[in-house]
């Protein structure tokens, strides 16, 4: 198998039942999910079953899903797979039962309603909202995941303009609709 291959050909490959596609797509991205994984779970054991049912789930499911970046979903799938994980009962840690019935109400029916297609479109559309020069500074921070002072480098800008625009751009994300909320917190954007 040609290991030089993108990411998006070794996709189409997997859905075309290539096994060997499949086993260099995991070997591309499995350290750097394990430890994404473990930093949360702080648990190897966990961690490594959580990746290996997200891939199983991957593989199980590939005939149906349409993914364009192969890097992004994987990504958000292992974070899904850990915060299903950390929210189960016997992890959270809620102030009463009627916080945590709450809690699981939006969360179920966020996990109905969002498949990774809407996610990003929701997540898009809320962006969409903001001045471009604040969504332009959210996306280099969260995405590229550039530094503060890079960006502000980069934009010819103070780093305290960078950090005020982020601000901005969380409040904006945190006071828009639940299922918004979870797909940051999936996408590790809050």
């Amino acid at each position: 198998m040609n290991h030089d291959l993108s990411d998006k050909d070794l996709w189409e490959k997997v859905v075309a039942d290539n096994t060997r596609a499949f086993a260099v797509l995991y070997n591309r991205h499995w350290k750097k999910l394990y430890n994404t994984a473990m930093y949360y779970l702080k648990d190897s054991d966990t961690a490594e079953q959580i990746l290996h049912d997200a891939f199983v789930t991957l593989w199980q499911r590939r005939k149906h899903l349409k993914i364009e970046n192969f890097n992004s979903y994987i990504y958000v799938t292992t974070k899904y797979q850990v915060y299903k994980h950390l929210r189960a009962p016997k992890r959270i840690q809620t102030e009463s039962l009627e916080d945590y019935n709450e809690l699981a109400t939006v969360l179920n029916i966020a996990e109905d309603r969002i498949s990774h297609d809407d996610v990003v479109y929701n997540l898009k559309k809320c962006l969409s909202e903001l001045p471009e020069a604040c969504r332009r500074i959210f996306l280099m921070s969260r995405l590229e995941q550039l530094t503060n002072d890079e960006i502000a480098q980069k934009l010819g800008i103070t780093k305290r303009t960078v950090e005020n625009q982020i601000t901005h751009a969380l409040k904006h994300l945190r006071l828009s609709r639940s299922e918004i909320l979870i797909a940051c917190v999936l996408l590790d954007l809050l």
